[in-house]
């Protein structure tokens, strides 16, 4: 700015009435006329492309990269918990059916307890829910370790995940703060949506690679001891930025108001739900069957490198939807999205009857490709048809949603690989689950 001013060519005043001679020497000469300091020629600077300007044009806000590096840690476990588990009981007990019902509890208690989270979340803030909120769910994933490490009964391992459902739904906290940065500018919004479910799906891609190599070249429990220890540091981390912190929603509501009505009365919000809980049995049995499928082939240790590149897809896929401004009418895009999500799950069934992991790898990679675009556009559906100052708790019955499907779909498909002829078989699973979603998403749109 200094630069500019500096350049700018200077302008004589307006002619006008002569001074009276008595001020004229008071007042001196004009400051044009005056020495003026040397001053450098700004350098030329290359036009930069607009092709990432709205990503960094959300990043210039002062605190979103802070709280976005904290999310991302805190988010990174959420990759890691369920894998580490399958492998934890897996390896410690022989039975993929167990560890999948184990994680399926865990998931379907999450569900449960996930919104009145949120909603405790939008009354008292961010920092004093999600701290105490993460610690139980910490102790949670500790007494699972525990229970696995020293042989205790099956029913303890239920009860220990099950403990993990105070878990706080750190990626829609993180959503939260960007609908409040930009609550005056849709396609910033769409931006940073698209960002977070990258974020979502790197997390989902790093996190399981890790977990993997955690739990067979160290010891089965590292897996877990990591993730609880990630998730910890990251909440605190996080909830220390309050500067980016939405505003307590309910503050100004006395004791002897009405309860609010439940969200899922809002007009198109529980069939949109419908078709997260179908998407979340695609995520759930997807990975189960998958870490079968590397194990039955003796590649065990690959199971999350397989999985990392279906949420690799997806990522590349979410940044460069995040790149567009789309046209069509969201509710129309998000049924596109489901359809083009249901094509590709077909890939993976396909691959896997070639009994190659190489090919599967690649089936892998395509069929991530529309889930990031399916879940922004669900995600913008959901900010909309959600009343002002309950955002995070509409989020929330979305993951709430996905939760419940994944829980669905890990027991589902450790049914399928230990009841059907092998692990392949099993990726038709996923391939039904999204056909159900494309019909929940036409279903939906045509009521509306």
């Amino acid at each position: 700015m200094i630069l500019f001013l500096a350049a700018r060519p200077v302008v004589s005043p307006a002619p006008g009435p002569s001074p009276a001679p008595g001020r004229a020497r008071a007042e001196g000469p004009p400051c044009a006329a005056g020495p003026r300091p040397p001053v450098r020629p700004a350098p030329r600077r290359r036009a930069r492309p607009g092709l990432l300007a709205p990503y960094r044009r959300i990043f210039a806000v002062p605190g979103t990269r802070a709280f976005t590096a904290a999310n991302l840690m805190a988010r990174l476990p959420m990759g890691m918990l369920s894998v580490s588990a399958v492998l934890m009981i897996a390896g410690a007990r022989g039975s993929y059916a167990l560890a999948g019902a184990v994680t399926a509890t865990g998931l379907a208690a999450t569900a449960l307890v996930g919104p009145w989270t949120a909603r405790l979340v939008d009354r008292h803030g961010q920092a004093r829910v999600a701290v105490p909120a993460t610690a139980l769910a910490v102790l949670g994933s500790l007494s699972l370790l525990l229970c696995v490490r020293h042989g205790a009964p099956d029913w303890t391992l239920f009860a220990s995940y099950a403990a993990t459902a105070t878990t706080p739904n750190t990626g829609g906290m993180s959503r939260a703060r960007w609908a409040h940065l930009f609550r005056d500018d849709p396609a910033a919004r769409h931006t940073a949506n698209s960002f977070e479910q990258a974020a979502d799906e790197l997390c989902f891609m790093l996190g399981p690679v890790l977990a993997t190599l955690l739990c067979t070249a160290l010891f089965p429990e590292a897996g877990t001891a990591v993730a609880a220890a990630l998730l910890l540091t990251g909440v605190l981390l996080f909830a220390a930025q309050r500067r980016t912190e939405p505003p307590v929603a309910a503050r100004a509501v006395g004791r002897t108001s009405a309860p609010k009505a439940s969200l899922l009365r809002r007009s198109g919000l529980a069939p949109l739900l419908l078709t997260f809980l179908c998407t979340g049995a695609i995520f759930g049995s997807l990975e189960v069957v998958t870490v079968a499928y590397a194990d039955d082939h003796g590649v065990r240790s690959a199971a999350g490198g397989l999985l990392a590149l279906q949420a690799a897809g997806s990522g590349a896929a979410g940044l460069l939807y995040g790149l567009l401004r789309p046209a069509a009418r969201a509710a129309h895009r998000f049924a596109l999205c489901v359809g083009a999500m249901a094509a590709l799950m077909l890939l993976p069934a396909l691959a896997a009857a070639t009994g190659s992991p190489a090919v599967l790898a690649a089936a892998l990679l395509a069929a991530g490709m529309a889930t990031a675009p399916t879940m922004v556009t669900g995600m913008g559906l959901v900010q909309s048809r959600t009343p002002e100052g309950r955002l995070n708790e509409g989020m929330t019955l979305a993951v709430t949603a996905l939760l419940g499907g994944i829980a669905a779909g890990s027991a589902a498909g450790g049914w399928a690989v230990e009841h059907l002829a092998g692990p392949g078989p099993g990726y038709l699973v996923p391939a039904a689950a999204a056909a159900l979603a494309l019909a929940a998403a036409l279903l939906t749109r045509r009521r509306r």
